[in-house]
């Protein structure tokens, strides 16, 4: 596997042609532009890489990254300074979610600016800590931002980035920072586990939000990264952990997990948004990465399948339309993605056993909904049907 510097980044090409678009856009650049991903996926550097290519601005870059959180009073100063940059001036920070009352610190500067006709700064925020941003903008920045988001890398970008093959990315995949590991899996698994799943559980959001038992909590993440692709009860969930807790307090674990881009939830398909709501969950897992991690050996026939259909469902989430899966009785189908008028009835196919039953969900799918395309998915064909639904 041939490494190569972060400099070369494959994603930075879509977040360039975003950000550039949005300031060189006036509804657009008069907003707060706002850089949300998980962690250790490259935002920092992505957003570097960005800021050199934009020619025309004047800017100031700072982080707010620090052993102790910073007074709000350290955005005015920054913000004063980006005032005296000759025109247009940009103010970009880093770690926003360091600094005390953030949200309503930038919320009154940027209010006071447009109310006063004050000379235009544009502000591009990011952050390591997700949730806390999300909770930020839902809170005090409503309909002052344009939201650009960044995902884990999938195997387009870990390839032409990092030279993975497609098994290396079905085991590895999903954070650039550990594929440097790869050849060394014990290294790689300290690396995911101490590096990035243990701050995002321990900072990001046991800091923040209100977890009565931590150990509980870190339990109930293990456990639904081990179903990768697959739908859940929430009373199976609340069976398997060895505390007591009750179904609330599993859904509202795992809108804790959603929340901090580690998986996604998706509902069964119905036509009817209550009986959607009301469905169990088939739990995404938004990188193969978090499923390897709690298994010990080589992936089997079995889980690889399950890993190609999680792969192939985190690239659905990052569409613009709705993701469900379907099933009835004992039909099932892994996918549905509706955007507008379209609906598209999805298949995955990895080449292991009992797949021909499988495609009965996709024709009893198709029977029911006649106006739905049918697409299967193989790790062939992989690349060209996502390229289908992105177009």
């Amino acid at each position: 596997m041939s490494e190569q510097p972060m400099l070369s980044l494959p994603f930075v090409g879509n977040l360039a042609k975003e950000l550039q678009a949005s300031l060189s856009t006036p509804a657009q650049s008069t907003l707060i532009q706002v850089v949300i991903g998980p962690r250790q996926v490259g935002k920092t550097t992505g957003v570097g890489i960005v800021l050199k290519q934009l020619r025309d601005y004047h800017v100031h870059s700072v982080n707010a990254d620090g052993e102790l959180m910073r007074h709000s009073s350290w955005i005015t100063e920054h913000w004063a300074i980006a005032n005296t940059l000759k025109s247009p001036a940009l103010l970009v920070i880093d770690e926003i979610q360091k600094v005390e009352n953030w949200s309503e610190t930038i919320k009154a500067l940027w209010d006071a600016q447009k109310s006063k006709n004050q000379k235009n700064v544009t502000v591009v925020l990011l952050g390591s800590s997700s949730l806390m941003i999300q909770q930020g903008l839902s809170e005090s920045l409503a309909g002052r931002y344009f939201l650009h988001r960044v995902h884990h890398w999938n195997f387009s970008e870990s390839h032409k980035g990092y030279g993975l093959d497609f098994e290396q990315f079905l085991t590895y995949g999903g954070y650039p920072g550990s594929y440097p590991f790869i050849k060394d899996r014990a290294q790689w698994l300290n690396y995911v586990k101490s590096s990035i799943i243990e701050p995002v559980i321990a900072k990001d959001i046991l800091q923040q939000a209100r977890v009565k038992s931590p150990a509980l909590f870190k339990q109930c993440f293990d456990l639904v990264c081990c179903y990768p692709a697959q739908e859940i009860s929430y009373n199976k969930l609340l069976g398997q952990l060895q505390d007591r807790g009750n179904i609330d307090l599993v859904k509202h674990y795992l809108e804790l997990f959603e929340g901090a881009l580690l998986i996604r939830q998706i509902f069964k398909y119905s036509g009817s948004k209550l009986a959607t709501k009301g469905s169990s969950p088939k739990i995404l897992p938004l990188c193969p990465a978090l499923f390897s991690v709690t298994v010990d050996a080589e992936l089997d026939s079995t889980e690889r399948g399950r890993v190609f259909e999680l792969a192939v469902g985190a690239e659905l989430t990052r569409l613009p339309g709705s993701l469900f899966y379907w099933r009835d009785a004992n039909c099932e189908l892994d996918y549905v993605y509706q955007f507008g008028k379209k609906l598209f009835a999805i298949e995955v196919k990895s080449g292991r056993k009992g797949e021909a039953r499988k495609m009965a969900g996709l024709d009893a799918f198709c029977k029911h909904y006649p106006k739905a395309e049918a697409l299967v998915v193989t790790p062939e064909n992989y690349g060209s049907v996502l390229e289908k639904l992105r177009s």
